[in-house]
């Protein structure tokens, strides 16, 4: 079986489920071209737990885990199935790998979950299933998080990271007129350096050594994600940048697919 590729996506406002700007296009094609998982494993900052829970749930409901958007947003639907045997492997992987890892069979797919994999797989035709991002995780176990996740990918499994490139809700505008922040520009682009570079310990240092980290993460839970899609693809050196712009002069939505190409280099630049 072909191993599997990882995404880091920015996921932004909850309205990317509405607005797909520049980057939903670019994961439309990703899941066009890529080939098909058996299931898409994601991590989002919007289920965090004590140690990790990893949802064995078989119809998992569709979480509308936000307020004050446009009332469209909350009918949306996006009733992929979960796959509870591959969640139950995953358990067994995290177990291996010395993580305590429990079963949840209630959870649903949070908002970091189903807005972006609905762009990968409109047809809500492919397993989807989350496992939960440790409460009090730092960098370097999120890395290591995503590094015990990694032989899922040799089983048929598509890793998700799904954060934030830049997350500051204090300066979120939903009407920035066009402007779009210097620093959000200035930390994704050094953290683009790093990851194009696969200098993964630079990477986990971003929030310390990045400029304007601590603008751009006030705090680090939708930064982790990336780092956990760098550990899962660990040793890989093929990586394209998918390009997200910046939305709301402050939400950089640039993503990252690691192990894999999408287009010919420079064509979705």
């Amino acid at each position: 079986m072909q191993r599997s590729p990882v995404l880091f996506i920015s996921h932004g406002a909850p309205t990317f489920a509405l607005e797909p700007g520049r980057l939903g296009p670019r994961l439309v094609a990703a899941g066009e071209t890529l080939p098909r998982p058996k299931a898409v494993l994601v991590v989002s900052p919007h289920w965090m737990t004590p140690g990790v829970r990893v949802a064995t749930t078989a119809a998992p409901a569709t979480v509308h885990d936000f307020g004050g958007f446009d009332r469209a947003l909350y009918r949306i639907q996006y009733p992929a199935p979960g796959h509870p045997q591959l969640a139950q492997r995953t358990i067994e992987v995290l177990r291996a790998a010395g993580w305590n890892a429990e079963p949840d069979a209630g959870q649903g797919l949070d908002h970091g979950a189903w807005v972006p994999v609905r762009f990968l797989y409109p047809g809500a035709d492919v397993p989807v299933f989350q496992v939960s991002l440790p409460a009090t995780a730092g960098p370097r176990q999120a890395y290591g998080l995503g590094r015990a996740l990694a032989p899922l990918r040799d089983e048929g499994v598509l890793i998700v990271g799904s954060g934030s490139m830049t997350h500051n809700l204090y300066e979120f505008r939903m009407d920035q007129g066009g402007h779009e922040a210097e620093y959000a520009r200035e930390f994704a682009e050094w953290v683009r350096q790093a990851v194009e570079a696969r200098d993964d310990e630079r990477l986990v240092d971003t929030l310390r050594l990045a400029p304007h980290a601590q603008r751009a993460h006030p705090t680090a839970e939708h930064f982790l994600p990336l780092l956990v899609a760098a550990g899962a693809a660990a040793g890989d050196s093929e990586v394209e940048t998918l390009e997200g712009g910046i939305t709301y002069g402050v939400l950089s939505m640039d993503s990252y697919l690691f192990g894999a190409r999408v287009t010919a280099p420079g064509a979705l630049h």
